[in-house]
């Protein structure tokens, strides 16, 4: 039996297909026609596992999109594909943060893995994928390039979360010739802790599983760390692991 899921963020759509026993996963960016890239995207896996749209049994589509897939069986929601996506990818987990292209989501799980409470921030852009890659350009750096800062680097504290306020703020910092890297770090720190935050106001015990396209980057990581001093736990393809739950609801 084959499965799929397909995460339609706002960042970029993945999808994983499902064959019993291991996942293929491919992700591109979501660009202007959602319907299109869609399809490109569960194409490409299915021509990389030599399968026909057909083979696919069933098909679940998740994400802010999931509503314009066209080849999807049924769509749920977020909140419980990336809730089965993390208790898959991490055994037993029970707190899940979730960093996408345009929220932050805090999800607890019981010991079945079912979601037993959840905080989302939706309503703005400041921690966000799109926050970081937004000041990831304005400083002049590759995404993957955060991880690369030396750990003994100098934190300089960005007092504004909001997008609009900490580019300016950025900006001034640069014109005083604060170093970038300083910056950065101090971007990826308020990222941290106003993320911890969101964890402790429903999670107050217990490793967090960090999942989502920010979750690759491993100061990150160490940094929520820092301020929640418990264990953060990224698997194996984070970013992933929405499209990943999807195809393992799909079997239900």
């Amino acid at each position: 039996m084959y499965t799929a899921g397909i995460d339609i963020g706002s960042s970029n759509i993945k999808a994983a297909i499902w064959d019993g026993s291991s996942f293929e996963v491919w992700s591109q960016p979501t660009g202007w026609e959602i319907s299109e890239t869609s399809e490109a995207v569960i194409q490409v896996l299915l021509d990389r596992s030599s399968l026909q749209m057909k083979d696919l049994d069933r098909i679940v589509a998740t994400g802010y999109g999931r509503k314009m897939c066209r080849f999807a069986g049924r769509s749920v929601t977020e909140i419980t594909c990336h809730a089965a996506g993390a208790f898959h990818l991490v055994k037993g987990a029970q707190t899940v943060l979730d960093i996408g292209g345009q929220d932050v989501k805090v999800i607890t799980l019981d010991n079945d893995g079912k979601v037993t409470d959840f905080l989302m921030n939706d309503k703005c852009a400041a921690g966000t994928g799109r926050f970081i890659s937004n000041m990831a350009v304005l400083l002049g750096y590759d995404l993957k390039d955060f991880s690369d800062i030396p750990a003994e680097t100098e934190i300089r504290t960005i007092s504004s979360m909001c997008t609009v306020f900490a580019e300016s703020e950025v900006i001034s910092l640069l014109s005083k010739g604060v170093p970038k890297e300083s910056i950065a770090l101090g971007l990826l720190d308020s990222i941290a802790s106003r993320a911890a935050g969101m964890v402790l106001r429903i999670s107050d015990s217990g490793p967090v599983v960090l999942t989502g396209g920010p979750a690759l980057n491993k100061r990150l990581g160490s940094l929520i760390l820092k301020h929640l001093s418990r264990p953060v736990l990224t698997p194996q393809m984070p970013q992933f692991s929405g499209a990943i739950g999807a195809a393992l609801i799909a079997l239900k």
